[in-house]
């Protein structure tokens, strides 16, 4: 029995970053938010880098050397996910607020000294 080839770690990586950039696209279109002409071009060009060079930057300062993008790339593409998920930039969706009833105290305790006495 034939084992197979362990992964290509590069590979990965370049199938993860074209997913998610595709993801991102679908999702902005399925919800029906308009992208600005930069972040249309910005999916479109890294898309196209991507399929072409294997990675989207060439400057190796920008990311680690098996990423696919660089940091500020992936920073610029999880906020257009959550623009087309309708979320701000702290995750929450818009509108919504923190749920807090403040009947909890921090730390679970129930009252003034958690059961042990004053030193």
């Amino acid at each position: 029995m034939k084992r197979k080839a362990p992964p290509d770690p590069r590979e990965a990586a370049k199938r993860a970053a074209l997913n998610a950039l595709r993801r991102a696209k679908r999702a902005a279109d399925k919800a029906g938010i308009e992208l600005s002409d930069w972040e249309g071009e910005f999916l479109e060009s890294v898309t196209q880098r991507v399929k072409t060079y294997g990675r989207a930057f060439g400057d190796p300062d920008k990311g680690a050397p098996g990423t696919t993008l660089s940091v500020l790339q992936g920073v610029k593409l999880k906020e257009i996910s959550a623009k087309a998920a309708g979320r701000n930039k702290a995750g929450r969706r818009f509108g919504q607020g923190r749920r807090n009833s403040g009947s909890r105290k921090p730390f679970g305790g129930k009252g003034g000294d958690g059961g042990e006495g004053e030193a």
